[in-house]
């Protein structure tokens, strides 16, 4: 990962654009070049992987700390809860904060955060430090309308796509790295490391991002109210919203099961069994600029019909892992690729949707849209938690089956209506 970001650095050094970008950029005129959109990336993987490490840092946290493994997992929660806190309190701020400062702040407080946890002494001190950490991590949900801002619109899906591959990279990386440098260095070597990173990070888009203006001046109470507004005033935005907390929670609820899975009985199998079956998703980060590129040239609608479609099919596939076996362990491998790979093309034709339609709100857009996911995740998670027990993976699947299918069923309404010609409201089309 180290190595990786020096080369998008180095890249983005020689790319960055001259002199200031305003958010007049928005409406079509381009302002970063290939080397800035690598050096996003890398800081977004940087940034996602902050949340993520902590699961595979756990287990030696608990040792190292000498606590309980119910102890050392309350700072996975912390990282994770000060993330939902970040995305509702923080976010927002991109539509009045010029981007690089509040990128650059973000990171800086980003390692400090981290520094304090991995030298923490006890407990308590982690827990407050991770949440902390989580809080200002943000930076991926305000790159993401930042950088929609700095190309032309023909451009959105392809850098959404690039920019979501460095935050899956970053997610797969810090879990397949944190657990053995925990193991080698001490629990505390993945936080310290994470807190450098950041740190670099922070110097070097001090210089490497262009100058933006931010398009509001509101006061920052009334953007924290701005998203439900939002909701309220913009039907795609409630589509695009309803999509994602529908398939994210199918996306949620496979995960959550197959660790129940792999775990109990049929397969006898630990933890490492589901890293090594995440990793086989690695492929997605190929996909997503792919995505983007459909998205851009045939429409955001186009690429949300195969992902929901693709999100049923793999629910079916994934049933076959109740054979057990070497068959069921393949059935599981190709089903959780199908379902990522749609849940995160969906995932791009959402927010170039979303992106298109407030050019002077997109942190407020995104904000809401964030929100409205991991809300349809953790719902995912309950239900799945609760549907095992007495219907096993057989029940987890047709859950995440009957979550993809409830919105392929409002795309289809949603395409019915706008085919219903000039006679329907803009309301009744957009719905």
């Amino acid at each position: 990962m180290t190595t990786s970001a020096a080369k998008a650095m180095s890249a983005a050094g020689a790319a960055v654009s001259e002199g200031a970008v305003s958010e007049g950029a928005v409406s079509g005129r381009g302002g970063a070049g290939r080397g800035v959109i690598g050096l996003l990336a890398v800081t977004c993987g940087v940034a996602v992987g902050n949340v993520y490490f902590p699961q595979a840092a756990a287990p030696a946290v608990a040792a190292g700390l000498r606590v309980g493994a119910g102890t050392a997992a309350e700072a996975v929660s912390a990282a994770q809860l000060g993330y939902a806190a970040g995305i509702f309190l923080l976010v927002p701020l991109g539509d009045r904060v010029p981007h690089r400062r509040l990128v650059v702040v973000l990171l800086a407080v980003t390692a400090a955060a981290l520094a304090a946890a991995g030298a923490a002494p006890g407990a308590g001190v982690l827990l407050a430090a991770s949440a902390a950490a989580g809080a200002a991590t943000v930076v991926a949900p305000v790159v993401g309308p930042m950088a929609a801002g700095l190309v032309p619109a023909s451009r959105r899906g392809l850098v959404s796509g690039v920019l979501l591959s460095g935050s899956l990279g970053g997610m797969l990386l810090s879990r397949a790295l944190g657990g053995p440098l925990a193991q080698w260095l001490g629990w505390r070597s993945p936080y310290l490391a994470a807190a450098a990173l950041a740190a670099v990070l922070a110097v070097v888009l001090a210089r490497a991002l262009p100058v933006t203006v931010p398009p509001s001046g509101q006061r920052y109470r009334r953007l924290l109210l701005q998203p439900p507004a939002l909701l309220w005033q913009e039907p795609d935005l409630r589509r695009s919203c309803f999509y994602q907390a529908a398939v994210f929670g199918a996306f949620s609820a496979v995960w959550t099961g197959v660790a129940l899975l792999l775990a109990g009985p049929r397969y006898g199998l630990g933890a490492p069994a589901v890293g090594a079956l995440a990793l086989v998703n690695a492929v997605t980060m190929a996909c997503t600029p792919v995505a983007g590129r459909v998205a851009d040239r045939r429409g955001a609608d186009a690429v949300n019909l195969w992902s929901m479609a693709g999100a049923v099919v793999a629910a079916g596939v994934l049933a076959v892992g109740c054979a057990g076996g070497t068959v069921g362990l393949c059935g599981l491998a190709a089903g959780s690729l199908l379902l990522d790979v749609a849940m995160q093309s969906g995932m791009v034709a959402n927010q170039v949707r979303n992106y298109g339609l407030r050019a002077e709100a997109r942190s407020r857009v995104n904000t809401a849209y964030m929100t409205c996911g991991y809300l349809g995740g953790a719902a995912g998670s309950w239900l799945a938690a609760r549907v095992y027990e007495p219907a096993g993976w057989a029940g987890v699947c047709a859950l995440a089956g009957a979550l993809a299918a409830a919105a392929l069923a409002r795309h289809a309404a949603a395409a019915r209506r706008r085919r219903g010609g000039p006679g329907r409201s803009a309301a009744a089309r957009g719905a």
